[in-house]
């Protein structure tokens, strides 16, 4: 299974919670040898003031505890 796949497969499970409160979250990118996951978060996520609670807090570190190859994860 490649990074990707992994990442895809983490954020499968994370899309409820966030849908709840009408947003989503889109992967754009990872980069395998950085270890860098850049998303795009849609819906109500897109204009929500605590996004960036909700990708560093929530998303990235579900990420990381999931996937230790992820080091990082950007909102694009």
């Amino acid at each position: 299974m490649t990074l990707k796949e992994k990442v895809e497969d983490i954020l499968q499970k994370i899309r409820p919670s966030l849908q709840a409160d009408g947003g989503n979250v889109e992967l754009v990118d990872v980069n395998e040898d950085e270890g860098i996951v850049k998303v795009k978060l849609t819906g109500a996520c897109a204009g929500c003031a605590f996004s960036q609670i909700t990708l560093k807090m929530g998303i990235e570190r579900i990420l990381k505890e999931n996937i230790p190859e992820v080091k990082q994860v950007e909102a694009v």
